[in-house]
């Protein structure tokens, strides 16, 4: 018998400088322009990632051989307030369709030019025994790749 445990959502916050549109344009269909090409999960070297602006889209990476490699699917999209993506990446960093983790990331003006960004990375408990680890590598990761998303959308 597998015993799952809750396990602890990921939680981060930054201030970007840009305006809320700016911000939420950079961070979904601006994805592909600062997402590193070495968290891909293609088979082919990471060309794009494309984020369908809508709920019941699609989100995924095309390879530099125009495959295309699924990342999970678009849950809630409400510019420029709010995107709510389907995280179906695997502990062994493979497309899942079975597995369901929530990347819910919100918007909000700070001040005149500058956005607050928070994401959480939640439903972790789905990675089962591997859960710890996977969140452990997930908290790193989500703090560089917002690092480099205030970077491109400061730009």
């Amino acid at each position: 018998m597998t015993t799952l445990t809750k396990a602890a959502p990921i939680r981060k916050q930054m201030i970007v400088d840009a305006p809320i549109e700016k911000a939420f344009d950079v961070f979904t269909r601006g994805m592909g322009t600062w997402w590193p090409a070495t968290h891909s999960i293609g088979r082919s070297p990471q060309k794009e990632v494309v984020m369908e602006p809508r709920a019941g889209g699609r989100w995924y990476e095309i390879g530099e051989d125009g495959s295309e490699c699924p990342w999970g699917d678009v849950l809630a999209w409400d510019r420029p307030h709010r995107v709510l993506l389907a995280w179906r990446i695997g502990a062994d960093w493979t497309y899942d369709p079975a597995l369901l983790t929530e990347v819910d990331v919100s918007f909000s003006e700070e001040s005149p030019g500058r956005t607050r960004v928070s994401l959480e990375h939640r439903k972790l408990e789905n990675y089962g025994e591997r859960a710890e680890q996977v969140t452990a590598s997930l908290d790193g990761g989500w703090g560089g790749l917002l690092q480099l998303f205030a970077g491109k959308a400061a730009g």
